[in-house]
């Protein structure tokens, strides 16, 4: 039987994650194209979630967590924990597609752009933001994905709390561990088909452009 409340859940901080995530993804981005001798260290910081056990980072979050309140609320073991968590875990795959994409704009195209008297708003927002489409395209079906799938950290930083932070994931964990067999491959099902919906729907627009 599927988990209807873990569904609704999983879907609800996905959503919320990529409506925080993508714009500032594409801000921090924009800021790391144009940024000095720092930039290969907060590339590599941002980089971390890529690299690190998810115990790993999910401990420092949850030490970090574990006496901090969000108007009046514990982030340790809720929602609104696991949704900052998600945000954490989720900046290189908001970043990083975007920044690849700004970098490829040809110089010539914003030095023009400069010479016409555009301000670097205007220039952000009516040319390189146009341009790099694809990236942010990437970047919000990869942290929407990555959300519904996040098991590590989620379960460190907010445990298995039903309807506040018990994500598909972990409900899938719990089925298992209750040899519950059947009902951790129907929720494993419709992640891997949400996921292999979302990127498939992601390259069909990507080439669907490319060809126009």
């Amino acid at each position: 039987m599927l988990d209807t409340e873990a569904i609704f859940l999983s879907f609800k901080l996905a959503l919320y994650t990529l409506a925080i995530m993508l714009p500032l993804g594409i801000w921090l981005a924009h800021r790391l194209v144009r940024m000095g001798p720092a930039k290969p260290w907060l590339e590599a910081f941002l980089a971390l979630p890529l690299v690190l056990p998810p115990t790993v980072l999910g401990y420092y979050l949850l030490t970090g967590f574990r006496d901090v309140s969000l108007f009046g609320h514990p982030l340790v073991f809720s929602f609104e924990g696991i949704l900052l968590a998600s945000l954490i875990v989720n900046l290189p795959f908001a970043v990083q597609p975007i920044q690849r994409a700004l970098e490829a704009i040809n110089p010539e195209i914003r030095e023009a752009a400069e010479v016409s008297g555009l301000s670097q708003w205007q220039i952000f927002r009516l040319i390189e933001l146009p341009l790099a489409w694809r990236g942010v395209t990437s970047a919000a079906v990869m942290t929407f994905a990555h959300t519904l799938g996040e098991f590590g950290v989620i379960l460190m930083v907010g445990g298995a709390i039903p309807g506040e932070t018990k994500t598909v994931s972990i409900a899938i964990y719990d089925k298992v561990q209750g040899f519950d067999i059947a009902g951790a491959g129907l929720l494993s099902l419709l992640l891997l088909a949400t996921s292999l919906i979302a990127i498939a729907l992601s390259y069909g627009i990507l080439g669907r452009r490319k060809s126009c």
